[in-house]
């Protein structure tokens, strides 16, 4: 069975290639969905209009393939989600400067 943690651990790994800080430091994923052998992530960017999105997307697909039991995988991005940096993790905080 996959688990939301299994999801969190592997999109660790994928970064915004700008900032280089992951996708679940910046605080860009709103919901995790798992049924079966199917993933579902729910996500914000940093910006509404940021060019990277796609590239971004990939990257997250491809890293979950690789979580065992994954077969399926679904992003998508909110429309009318804002992000904003009291949404980062410690960590990323510190790797940006902004304590």
């Amino acid at each position: 069975m996959i688990t939301k943690q299994q999801v969190l651990d592997a999109l660790k790994k994928c970064s915004d290639p700008e900032v280089c800080v992951s996708v679940v430091d910046l605080g860009l994923i709103e919901d995790v969905q798992i049924e079966n052998q199917k993933v579902h992530i729910d996500m914000i960017l940093t910006h509404p209009d940021c060019p990277l999105h796609a590239s971004i997307a990939q990257q997250m697909h491809n890293r979950l393939l690789t979580v065992e039991g994954v077969s399926e995988v679904e992003i998508s991005i909110l429309p009318n989600g804002h992000w904003t940096p009291s949404r980062m993790s410690p960590e990323a905080r510190r790797i940006l400067g902004a304590e």
